[in-house]
């Protein structure tokens, strides 16, 4: 198939519908290309294994060398365990109103942002969400995921509140947020809007049984 001539599309950002910058050409590429690695690494992972998986592997199935594959990541665990929902979630955390609970403030920001993806995006989300949950070779990085998501979210409640990431309770509450999605939803649906909308409420009203 012939190349595309590069003056069909210029290089420099562009507004988007919304009337903010839109991602210029290279940009665009970049993310075609990682969305491709990945693509295919889950797509290799379902299909012969995730530890029978190699780089190798994954760079040709992508048409990259594996030089180019770790420019984008950094180990195959990466390709798995990269968030990409964790921009968005942020961001929506942030919109949110002050006068809200960090807790209804996550629980929000979090339906926000499964609202945002389109139907592809929220089924690899998905897909990839269950593949750390049942994957035994995933299971070490997946604690020290866990360990980041908390540091995360303290970070965030901390902002929100004026108090510091190592606040007693600022710690306690992203430990109890971390600890009761992944016992309730990693056996599950963890993408179920209802079941995430559940944990955070029963959290919220001093998990009163």
């Amino acid at each position: 198939m012939p190349a595309e001539p590069i003056h069909a599309e210029s290089t420099r950002p562009g507004p988007d519908t919304a009337g903010r910058a839109r991602p210029g050409l290279r940009e665009r590429k970049k993310e075609r290309t990682r969305s491709t690695i990945r693509r295919e690494a889950f797509r290799l992972f379902h299909e012969q294994g995730y530890a029978a998986t190699t780089v190798e592997q994954i760079a040709d199935a992508a048409e990259i060398s594996p030089s180019t594959f770790f420019r984008y990541f950094p180990s195959k665990e990466q390709v798995v365990l990269a968030d990409d929902l964790d921009p968005i979630m942020i961001q929506r955390f942030r919109d949110q109103p002050v006068e809200l609970s960090a807790l209804e403030a996550f629980r929000r920001a979090t339906l926000e942002s499964f609202e945002a993806l389109d139907p592809a995006e929220f089924a690899f989300e998905r897909d990839r969400a269950t593949f750390v949950a049942t994957v035994p070779e995933l299971r070490g990085v997946l604690a020290m995921e866990m360990d980041r998501n908390v540091d995360m979210i303290a970070e965030l409640v901390a902002e929100r509140s004026g108090r510091t990431p190592g606040d007693f309770e600022v710690r306690a509450l992203a430990g109890a947020l971390i600890g009761a999605a992944k016992a309730v939803l990693m056996d599950r649906d963890p993408f179920d809007p209802t079941a995430i909308a559940r944990v955070i409420a029963f959290l919220e009203s001093g998990m009163r049984l």
